[in-house]
């Protein structure tokens, strides 16, 4: 056990030289010497493999009620401290390829000397990236993480590690994507066909769930004989989008709460909430945000939900939701129209869908394989398997008529520019609508006491009132009708994209059918309402009900005309409305303004009277 201590923190032996004479390298002190200096590289050792677990344990992270959390957090501690934090996953690739881990087998054992090596490499190149005034301690980084390794991974002293376990743990406790992680780890644990290999996958669970066992969670996430069922229950060929699936949902699987988790805490450690937490009555929050399901308006911070802390009717055991950013009233407001007018996605996918080959290792080995024969050959086959194709797209570019591609250019290129025109038209109308909303919540401030003095303000300020709730009434109107017109406006888009794509069909299929045919005919074509839940299906003159003289005029014709200028015409239209609407709300304030302005006179000239 000695010996292991000793071989984890290494040290130059440094000799005295008698006068006038040289200390040689290979000379060995005596053995007293000896003794001592091994007795002190063992005490050293010890104190720094106890230092982690030490300043862990100041941090009082046992105090967390939900191991979930309370894993996360000491894991996260382990990151930070020992920086690795710093180092991105696609560096600590490059550091396995230039030590020489690639090329060696999973199994494979390596000793503390060659680990301590590995990590001199990974920190040295660190502070070669990082600019002088963020330069970290190369030596303490090195020895922090040279214990923390030892201790999880040859708790029994062997002195020897599997090349794999190392992989494991640098690739899951370094910083970067986690994304970009677990295609990593399934580049390992997956066969040449991108399938994963389920035994590879059951000794990745096994090396990567001592890293909570290492922090004192074993009991919560501890490896069992079922761990892997339970990630993938009824699955039998599981490819990276499954793989990636199951490990990125919401929730993961039990065995790896933890490991989403760590790396959204990283995301939100610099996070502000503007908000009061309805516990320690803190102004402020940083980290998460947690919002009560059933309580209105009960907020905890991080440090108060951890703990179990609650207040009032509010109860630990209702459904709280994590918030990892804050938005004011006002963008929540924008994104709610903005959803409901559908001008953005609803949801977006976990994560971007990969082609079901298998990929290649991401161990970016190229330099043992390059100046193969076999190597070689491949890439002159790709190139002439390419060259075939160009040459084949051009052949078939060259048979297309010129006129069927300017006119499938222009015609896409007039529908792009459609479609961003309508884009900031509403882009346009949108912010207007968030300004006066802004405005209306600044100029509605009630002055009662004011008021009071003066029965004839008083009167007028009701008149004024009652105006503006009309005219926030007639808005509203305006905006409910915007909404219908804008989704008319989109099927009417739809409907132009069919009828030019039926004309390029026919035009390029049958040379010998008439234009004019291909034109009068139209389909029924299905519109979305925003304002019911079902979407029914309409003709294109029943979708025209409501909107503007312009759009009717467009399709009242056998043939259509321009469209393009039809529908910009009925965009301003809206735009123009909306216009005169800010200008009568503007005349309204103004007229607030004034009647305040008055008030405050009468009361100046009645208390100098």
């Amino acid at each position: 056990m000695n010996k292991l201590k000793a071989e984890v923190i290494t040290s130059a032996v440094s000799f005295t030289a008698l006068p006038g004479s040289f200390a040689s390298p290979y000379l060995k002190p005596s053995k007293p010497d000896r003794m001592i200096e091994e007795g002190s590289k063992s005490s050293k050792a010890m104190v720094e493999k106890r230092q982690l677990f030490m300043e862990m344990r100041a941090q009082n992270f046992d105090v967390i009620r939900l191991s979930t959390y309370r894993t996360a957090c000491k894991l996260r501690f382990v990151q930070k401290r020992c920086n690795l934090h710093l180092v991105d996953v696609w560096n600590m690739i490059e550091a396995f390829r230039d030590n020489g881990l690639s090329t060696l087998d999973h199994n494979a054992e390596i000793n503390v000397s060659r680990l301590e090596t590995i990590l001199s490499s990974i920190f040295y190149q660190l502070n070669k990236r990082l600019p002088t005034t963020h330069q970290i301690n190369v030596d303490q980084s090195i020895g922090l993480l040279l214990n923390f390794i030892v201790a999880t991974y040859d708790s029994e002293g062997h002195g020897k590690l599997t090349v794999f376990a190392m992989k494991a743990m640098l690739a899951t406790m370094c910083g970067g994507k986690i994304l970009d992680k677990l295609r990593y780890i399934f580049s390992q644990i997956s066969d040449s066909n991108g399938v994963m290999i389920f035994a590879k996958f059951d000794q990745f669970l096994r090396e990567v769930l001592k890293l909570p066992t290492a922090v004192f969670e074993g009991p919560s996430f501890g490896y069992t004989e079922h761990s892997v069922r339970t990630c993938f229950p009824q699955q039998k060929k599981i490819l990276l989008n499954t793989f990636l699936d199951v490990l990125m949902a919401d929730p993961p699987p039990q065995c790896l709460v933890w490991l989403p988790l760590m790396h959204r805490l990283a995301n939100v450690e610099n996070v502000f909430h503007p908000v009061e937490c309805s516990y320690c009555q803190s102004e402020s929050m940083m980290g998460f945000r947690y919002r009560c399901q059933q309580c209105h308006g009960y907020q905890l911070c991080q440090s108060c939900f951890w703990r179990g802390h609650a207040s009032g009717p509010h109860s630990n055991q209702h459904q709280m939701k994590e918030h990892s950013s804050w938005k004011s009233p006002a963008k929540k407001l924008s994104h709610a129209i903005s959803k409901s007018l559908g001008c953005m996605p609803i949801g977006e996918p976990p994560h971007p869908v990969f082609p079901e080959a298998a990929e290649r290792p991401q161990d970016l080995v190229h330099t043992s394989t390059l100046e193969s024969p076999s190597r070689l050959d491949e890439e002159h086959r790709l190139i002439a398997r390419y060259a075939a194709r160009l040459a084949a797209e051009a052949s078939n570019s060259t048979q297309c008529p010129p006129t069927d591609l300017s006119f499938n250019f222009d015609a896409n290129k007039q529908q792009r520019q459609l479609i961003a025109e309508l884009e900031n038209k509403n882009r346009e109308i949108l912010q207007e609508i968030q300004r006066l909303r802004l405005e209306h919540e600044q100029a509605s401030q009630p002055t009662p006491e004011k008021a009071q003095q003066n029965p004839t303000l008083l009167a007028e300020l009701r008149l004024l009132r009652h105006r503006k709730d009309e005219l926030e009434r007639r808005m509203s109107a305006l905006q409910e009708s915007r909404r219908e017109l804008m989704v008319q406006l989109e099927g009417l888009m739809r409907l132009l994209k069919d009828e030019e794509q039926k004309q390029a069909t026919q035009t390029g299929g049958s040379p010998h059918s008439s234009p004019s045919h291909s034109a009068g005919c139209t389909m029924p074509m299905p519109i979305r309402s925003t304002s019911a839940g079902s979407t029914p299906t309409h003709t294109p003159q029943d979708c025209l009900a409501g909107v503007g003289d312009d759009v009717m005029d467009a399709f009242s014709q056998g043939v259509p005309r321009n469209l393009r200028n039809d529908l910009l015409v009925a965009a301003d239209s809206i735009t123009n409305t909306m216009s005169s609407l800010v200008k009568e709300l503007h005349s309204v304030d103004d007229g607030l303004e004034e009647e305040e302005e008055h008030m405050r006179n009468g009361r100046d000239k009645a208390e100098s009277e």
